[in-house]
């Protein structure tokens, strides 16, 4: 065996002769194209034949390019006029995806023996046939090319007879027969002669054949063209019938002698008589079957102007006919290897598909341009001759385009132009590239308190423009204590939908507000998340009843005051205080009577609970006045409270000091104030505490023989604009009321009675607020008022 290797143009050569054995070794194909041969497998090399039969395979384990089949190369080149027998191969390997050309040469054998196409040639020759006369001999054939082929012939002896070797364009040898003396019909009227051709082949092979030469009587003058030769021009794809040329010989003999016959000569390719016609009578030669360029571009032929003399004489001449090229193929595409699923995170410059283009016109109209279609993230790029790499140019984006549908489109050059297209798809797989979004960033939600357990809150939901598990979303709560609870204690999700439930009853008295995160998680790989701020807004219900601080009873007990009869128009009676622990809107109370003995008598202020006198008192009023008071707050529906004083009226007089005794006062009424209460009124009784102690310890330093008027009615005891004003005197025990009027607005507290001396009071101090709860005894701030007067003093 004998392997030339030779590479040109990124194509590898191979020369191998014909009818090698099967499973003989061509070449280490691997070793000849750098490829590791351990990746064979893995990378799916293959063997794309362009020949029908698969004559060649690649072992995979070596990288050995072995025959399959056996190969003739008569047979496989039988109709191709060149003198070389290639076969072209593509070798494909991927990851990456890499095409190689690969060209196999079929060298010739010297297995066929020359023979003709007829083993007995008849010559008519006549006796007055010139000296040098030639007569064509039907030329031997050899399957065989190159130095196989036929290369010389060989006649028997002859004294009559010689013959003259010549060589047809394409190389074939082809011999005339030569009249060397006159001939003797007398003497001899047959010739048997004997034609050998033979091969250059070592060895050589021959072929034989009979030559009968028939000895005519005279027809002196052979018929004779114009010129030897013609060569004509014509158009591929002419219409069948159509004319081609006119051949006219003349002859000058007269009659049957003079009448001429044309006729292909032996030399004629049979090619060539089934695709052109002559007709016999006049010459004509039209186009008998599909001219086709791209087949044959020259047709040779031999005409032989023959008359019908006793003893016919021809004249012969040359005709070639060279086809011109028309436009008349559409270029043609094939695609050779194509990923239709590519991921949405390829690379730049990744290779999708590999394609070779083609057209079997020659010149401009065998030149094609591709292009695919425009505003595609793909872009073309030569990589050998006719074949070309699809490429991603710019990066894909699944969520934007899912696919491409690519348009190869080829047109030629000629004129007109001819074009194809064939169209790919490519599919973009997903890649996890996105993060779940929420439609907002901050999310605040109301939850009225005493809502039920298990309450649905919201639906927080993020969406992931993904697909599968990338768009798969699992929801979460991120972990985060307050006071010890963790916010899992308080709240969950559906880790499914995004839902957000309550897993207990809130109190908008304990809790206002929660502040925590929501995780979305995807289930891509890796996976991406995204939080949300989840803002919990408590919003309160009317749910506390008010609760009346001022005057104080026990429960279900009625509040009993005493009043000066003589009490003027205006004077505080009583202070009605209730308190409510719900939100300002619910806690803004109002003050009504519910009940009154006399409409005309009392006001309330509807507003901060005071109860005063529309008038005086007159004989004819009622000593005991029953006042029911309603607190109502402002909630929907609105909770209320009511209270029932009794008010009895009583004359003023003067008691003896003997008869007073310190009475202790209760001050635990305010057990439920809060911390901020206790110490706010803690601080104005102990100032108004002081104040009254100052003004008591410097009465106490007159002249004892100095009488002190006693103090009168409605006088003025202490004056603390910025202790009473915004406060009021509490006490347990209705006689103080009788003593004492604690004008609050004008910050007064007034002696409303003659008070005896030495006597001691207890009182509390509270603000005005709506949001306490009834006064505790470590809440009261204590007022003690200490009166001194002389002995003789009321």
């Amino acid at each position: 065996m004998l392997c030339v290797l030779h590479s040109a143009s990124a194509v590898t050569h191979y020369s191998i002769p014909e009818e090698m054995e099967i499973g003989s070794v061509v070449a280490n194909l691997a070793a000849d194209l750098n490829l590791d041969v351990k990746t064979l497998s893995r990378r799916k090399m293959r063997l794309d034949n362009i020949a029908n039969k698969k004559y060649f395979d690649i072992n995979k384990e070596t990288g050995e390019l072995f025959i399959l089949e056996r190969i003739d190369r008569e047979y496989l080149c039988i109709s191709k006029s060149a003198t070389t027998c290639v076969l072209k191969l593509d070798a494909t390997i991927e990851n990456p995806i890499r095409i190689f050309n690969i060209e196999v040469e079929i060298l010739d054998i010297n297995d066929n023996a020359p023979h003709f196409r007829r083993d007995t040639i008849n010559l008519d020759i006549s006796e007055s046939t010139p000296v040098g006369e030639r007569f064509s001999l039907n030329n031997a054939v050899d399957p065989d090319v190159g130095s196989n082929s036929i290369k010389t012939y060989y006649l028997s002896e002859s004294e009559h007879f010689n013959i003259e070797i010549q060589s047809g364009r394409d190389g074939s040898k082809f011999t005339d027969l030569i009249l060397k003396n006159p001939l003797d019909r007398e003497k001899q009227n047959v010739h048997n002669l004997i034609l050998t051709a033979v091969d250059g082949g070592v060895p050589a092979r021959s072929g034989t054949a009979s030559i009968v030469v028939r000895v005519l009587d005279t027809n002196d003058n052979a018929p004779q063209f114009h010129k030897e030769s013609y060569t004509i021009t014509l158009s591929e794809n002419s219409p069948i019938g159509s004319l081609v040329v006119k051949l006219n010989a003349t002859d000058l003999d007269e009659g049957s002698n003079a009448e001429i016959v044309y006729i292909f000569s032996l030399y004629t390719s049979e090619k060539t008589q089934q695709t052109f016609s002559l007709n016999p009578d006049n010459g004509e030669i039209r186009v008998k079957d599909m001219v086709n360029y791209e087949d044959f571009k020259i047709y040779d032929m031999e005409i032989i102007a023959k008359d019908k003399g006793a003893n016919s004489l021809s004249g012969q001449c040359k005709l070639t006919i060279l086809i011109t090229d028309m436009n008349d193929n559409h270029p043609e595409i094939s695609v050779k290897s194509f990923q239709s699923t590519i991921k949405e995170n390829v690379e730049v410059d990744t290779i999708i598909a590999v394609v070779s283009v083609c057209d079997k016109d020659s010149g401009e109209n065998g030149v094609v341009d591709i292009k695919i279609n425009k505003n595609l993230p793909f872009e073309l790029k030569e990589s050998s001759d006719n074949y070309y790499e699809l490429v991603v140019s710019t990066p894909l984006d699944r969520e934007r385009v899912p696919e491409y549908d690519i348009t190869f489109t080829v047109t030629d050059r000629g004129t007109p132009q001819l074009s194809d297209n064939e169209t790919i798809t490519v599919e973009l797989l997903d890649v996890n590239d996105n993060v779940p979004r929420f439609n907002q960033t901050f999310f605040t939600i109301p939850v009225t308190e005493n809502n039920a357990p298990g309450a649905l809150l919201a639906a927080l939901t993020a969406v992931d423009p993904d697909l599968h598990e990338n768009q798969y979303l699992v929801y979460f709560i991120i972990e985060k204590e307050i006071a010890n609870t963790s916010m899992s204690m308080l709240f969950s999700i559906n880790p499914e939908n995004g839902n957000l439930y309550a897993l207990k009853t809130f109190d908008y008295e304990i809790e206002k507000e929660f502040l925590f995160h929501i995780e979305a998680r995807d289930s891509g790989v890796p996976p991406l998340s995204s939080n949300v701020t989840v803002h919990i807004i408590i919003m309160d219900q009317n749910d506390n009843t008010p609760v009346i601080v001022s005057p104080w009873r026990a429960h279900g007990t009625v509040v009993e005051e005493k009043i000066p009869r003589n009490t003027d128009k205006g004077s505080l009676v009583a202070k009605v205080i209730a308190i409510d622990t719900d939100s300002v809107h619910n806690s803004r109370i109002t003050y009504q009577f519910l009940q009154n003995t006399d409409a005309t008598l009392f006001s309330l202020d509807q507003y901060n609970g005071e109860i005063r006198t529309m008038r005086m008192f007159s004989y004819r009023d009622a000593r005991h006045q029953r006042l029911v008071v309603i607190a109502k707050d402002n909630g929907e529906p609105a909770l209320s409270a009511t209270v029932t004083i009794k008010l009895s009226t009583i004359e003023t007089a003067l008691k003896s000091y003997a008869d007073m005794t310190e009475v202790p006062l209760e001050y635990d009424i305010f057990s439920d104030l809060n911390l901020y209460l206790v110490i706010g009124l803690g601080s104005v009784s102990f100032l108004l505490l002081i104040t009254i102690l100052v003004t008591i310890v410097l009465k106490c330093q007159k002249p004892k023989h100095s009488k002190a008027a006693p103090p009168s009615r409605n006088s003025v005891v202490s004056e603390r604009n910025s202790t009473f004003a915004d406060s009021t005197l509490v006490s347990n025990d209705a006689y103080w009321y009788s003593m004492f009027l604690a004008e609050t607005r004008k910050g007064k507290l007034v002696v409303r009675q003659p008070v005896p001396k030495g006597s001691r009071y207890v009182v509390s101090s509270l603000p005005r607020s709506t949001g306490l709860s009834e006064p505790t005894d470590s809440a009261a701030s204590t007022l003690q008022a200490s009166t001194t007067t002389s002995s003789s003093s009321s």
